[in-house]
């Protein structure tokens, strides 16, 4: 039996906690204290997302929903730097999407690039090596590292084809794919054949080749969830082409043109803009065909719309080979395969600025520890001026520049917090 299918998976990946610096002083004569030689912490490590041409389903993430990365070792005397935490790479089919699970925008394609650094890990804290200046010769403190970023994530897979064969359950679709191509997918005489996409790759001629793939069968309600086809409708989204693969042998007592209204419904409630994708229809088992005159009107109705009719039967090989022929050609005329746009865009953190804060002062610096400064601080990037004036302005807010004179700061002392130094100015 085939191992079910997965195309989408929730899951949470959080990246390493950079390492502590340290204090520690070396012994050297006439050197004040031994000389400040505390190494700085490890950076913590990375979650990585990478493609991997080899899988073609999100099957690994179905019972392991938790990725972490390895968090930083701390320093270590003699100027040692700890060892970086080690990163955690996720491989993924190409064609998965990341979107964050809170607002379902979209992270990342995996559809071009290669690898994806998802979360990045904590800075590592400094030594106290990096303090030392000609009025602090004996700095004797060190900066906690930082701490790595928690993501709950969607990764979503959307198959990357060139044509979709879209249809009812049972219409041949797997049929024609297993003609026109190397694929091998269950074929049978009953509805839900087809379990989960399959992929082929038709060859034309020489230098002319495209991926075909076989949806599950679609149902009335497909949009709203019922049958396969809500689950596996996304497949369609990169689609260039649609082939609309509809019954025409009367065996199953079927109208194939309310057939054809009904897929196309779906299309149009899934996706408007997937409902006006170039589309063939192939009227199939004409070879079994036991009133002709469904056929004409299948017809009459398809080419009143625009679209061009192929009759085939791909159990008798009969039509096949016209059929991808002329998809080849309206292939050679679209645009390549949908690669989506990052959407998501980084929202400023809700941090609660009213815990402790711990204030101590060494000479002209001061150092500044919290738990909330450090979940403040990793989430600022420091080289934007929008983001570091929404640092300062959530520092002003918390009452900490206020706190800071009434324990007597002056201009131009050394304000320490974590990785970073600055001057004091009111």
């Amino acid at each position: 039996m085939a191992a079910p299918f997965k195309d989408t998976a929730r899951i949470t990946v959080r990246s390493g906690d950079g390492g502590n610096g340290v204090v520690s002083f070396h012994r050297e004569k006439y050197v004040a204290a031994g000389g400040p030689d505390g190494g700085d912490g490890g950076r913590g490590g990375d979650v990585i997302v990478t493609v991997d041409d080899n899988m073609s389903t999100l099957m690994d993430f179905r019972y392991k929903r938790k990725y972490v990365a390895g968090n930083g070792m701390d320093g270590q005397g003699k100027r040692c730097s700890g060892k970086d935490g080690e990163d955690i790479v996720l491989r993924v089919p190409r064609g998965t999407i990341i979107r964050d699970t809170e607002t379902q925008e979209i992270i990342q394609d995996m559809s071009e690039v290669e690898s994806f650094v998802l979360c990045k890990g904590g800075k590592g804290g400094w030594g106290n090596k990096h303090f030392a200046t000609p009025t602090r010769q004996v700095p004797r403190f060190a900066k906690s590292g930082l701490p790595g970023v928690t993501r709950d994530v969607v990764l979503e897979l959307k198959l990357l084809a060139d044509v979709g064969l879209v249809g009812f359950p049972n219409v041949g679709k797997s049929t024609l794919l297993s003609v026109v191509s190397r694929a091998q997918p269950k074929i049978a005489n009953y509805h839900f054949t087809t379990l989960f996409p399959n992929l082929g790759v038709v060859y034309v001629e020489e230098g002319v080749s495209f991926v075909m793939a076989d949806i599950p069968g679609i149902i009335e309600g497909a949009a709203d969830g019922a049958g396969l086809g809500h689950d596996f409708l996304r497949h369609v989204d990169r689609c260039r082409l649609l082939i609309h693969v509809v019954d025409v042998s009367g065996s199953e007592g079927r109208d194939p043109v309310e057939d054809f209204e009904a897929i196309n419904a779906e299309l149009r409630q899934y996706s408007p803009e997937l409902a006006q994708r170039k589309m063939i229809v192939a009227a199939n088992k004409v070879d079994i065909m036991e009133d002709p005159s469904l056929l004409e009107k299948l017809r009459a109705h398809v080419e009143a719309q625009g679209l061009e009719l192929f009759e085939i039967s791909a159990a008798a090989h009969q039509g096949t080979r016209e059929l991808v022929k002329k998809a080849a050609q309206e292939l050679a005329q679209l645009p390549p395969v949908i690669v989506y746009e990052p959407t998501y865009v980084e929202r400023p953190p809700e941090v609660d600025t009213t815990g402790e804060v711990s204030i101590e002062q060494f000479d002209d610096t001061w150092v500044v520890e919290a738990p909330w400064l450090q979940r403040l601080i990793s989430n600022v990037n420091f080289s934007d001026f929008e983001s570091r004036n929404w640092f300062d302005r959530m520092l002003r807010e918390s009452g900490l520049f206020d706190k800071l004179e009434e324990m007597g700061i002056h201009d131009g002392d050394i304000v320490s917090m974590y990785n970073l130094e600055f001057e004091y100015q009111r």
